[in-house]
């Protein structure tokens, strides 16, 4: 079936070196050709397929002199290839419908300047879709990946992952692990494949063992935890998942959801034995665990945590403003870590703004917990007791008001 025609909103922006060296625009204009894309696919799937197909052959050369030295826009590439692959991969096409569409994405992946769509030959095998689709580019490109092995130089072939995943979706499990295992090197991203193929066996606990035989320098570890940690859980050992891969399989950008990835992995266990745990792993820093702990309602320990290490003052003071009616107490002591870790002289760039709105927050959340106002004062003039710059600082700012 042929895709209707249709004028694409964002077919104009994505010219090629559309965005010049800027690299403020091209964001919002990802997103934008998304949400396009995605409305689209509500009612019209092959008109959408279509156009994820356009947009991921347009992407690249548009973003090709676009300084992306941040990696933001990098990632929301990479965010975009993981939404469209599922609106190509369920289009209901025909067989020669689905292979120019790829032999297009083939043509994409091959011609970028910059690779900004290489992790699309990663999700080949979701693209192939049918095992005959996945053994004819599993075919196109074996003798060539066998040839580059075989010379043992590591030579580049972008070919090489579409290899793989095509062999991985069209079944043929045992050719894909003898075939990795002549790789000139252990690189887990084709090795990825052989612990799949293995899992696709029922050789699970091969599978860990291969997995964990892949790591070493220049193979990344959290990635390596992730896939054993997935293979435990498929077989009902979760203890074991927790305990060996929970930690480094679910990093996040920040600790907060570091917590909410894990708990969301074990809901079975509860969320202040998860905390604990996390905190008994990085013993330096328990602090950085506030908002976690506040986040999982486990107020007790949040301010447990907050009094054992530095926390970032602003963290606390906002926990202490937005908690002064729902938890005073949990509030109030919030606020006067935040005082207390201020006079430490802990806080990027604190102002004497900071410093008021902590000492607000903490005289509101004293209110509501009904506690004397002349000794929640008294508190806040002990913290700043010690004969230090910062100390100092604060308690000139406090005498002000």
């Amino acid at each position: 079936m042929k895709p209707a025609s249709h004028k694409w909103q964002f077919s104009q922006r994505f010219r090629r070196h559309a965005f010049g060296w800027r690299s403020d625009v091209p964001i919002p204009r990802i997103k934008e050709a998304l949400a396009e894309i995605k409305q689209v696919a509500r009612t019209e799937p092959i008109l959408a397929a279509e156009g994820a197909v356009k947009f991921l052959e347009k992407v690249s050369p548009a973003l090709e002199h676009v300084d992306s030295s941040s990696g933001a826009i990098g990632t929301a590439v990479n965010r975009a290839i993981e939404s469209l692959v599922p609106i190509i991969a369920n289009a209901p096409v025909d067989t020669n419908t689905r292979q120019r569409w790829l032999d297009r994405l083939w043509e994409a992946i091959q011609d970028q300047g910059v690779p900004y769509i290489e992790a699309l030959a990663e999700e080949w095998d979701k693209l192939c879709v049918t095992e005959e689709i996945a053994n004819t580019w599993a075919d196109d490109f074996l003798i060539t990946v066998e040839r580059i092995w075989s010379e043992g130089t590591g030579s580049y072939f972008a070919g090489t992952p579409i290899c793989l995943a095509s062999l991985y979706a069209a079944g043929r499990h045992a050719q894909l692990i003898a075939l990795v295992d002549r790789a000139p090197f252990k690189w887990w991203y084709y090795r990825r494949w052989g612990v799949k193929a293995l899992v696709a066996q029922g050789r699970k606990a091969e599978a860990l063992t291969y997995a964990e035989a892949t790591r070493g320098r220049n193979n990344p570890d959290e990635l390596i935890s992730r896939a054993c940690e997935e293979i435990l859980l498929s077989s009902g050992l979760t203890a074991e998942a927790y305990q060996r891969y929970a930690r480094e399989a679910n990093q996040g950008t920040t600790y907060l959801a570091t917590f909410r990835a894990i708990a969301k992995k074990y809901p079975h266990m509860s969320a202040e034995t998860i905390l604990r745990d996390l905190v008994a792993a990085s013993p330096d820093e328990p602090g950085k665990w506030f908002a976690a702990a506040k986040d999982a309602g486990l107020f007790d320990l949040a301010i447990e945590l907050a009094n054992a290490s530095p926390t970032d003052p602003r963290t606390l003071t906002r926990a202490a403003r937005d908690f002064a009616q729902k938890q005073p107490t949990f509030a109030m002591a919030a606020g006067l870590a935040a005082l207390r870790w201020i006079a430490q002289g802990y806080g990027y760039e604190i102002t004497g703004t900071d410093i008021l709105d902590a000492s607000r927050a903490t005289m509101q959340a004293a209110t509501h917990a009904g506690i004397d106002p002349e000794w929640i004062r008294e508190q806040i003039r002990l913290l700043t007791a010690k004969i230090s710059p910062q100390a100092d600082f604060v308690s000139k700012v406090l005498q002000a008001i």
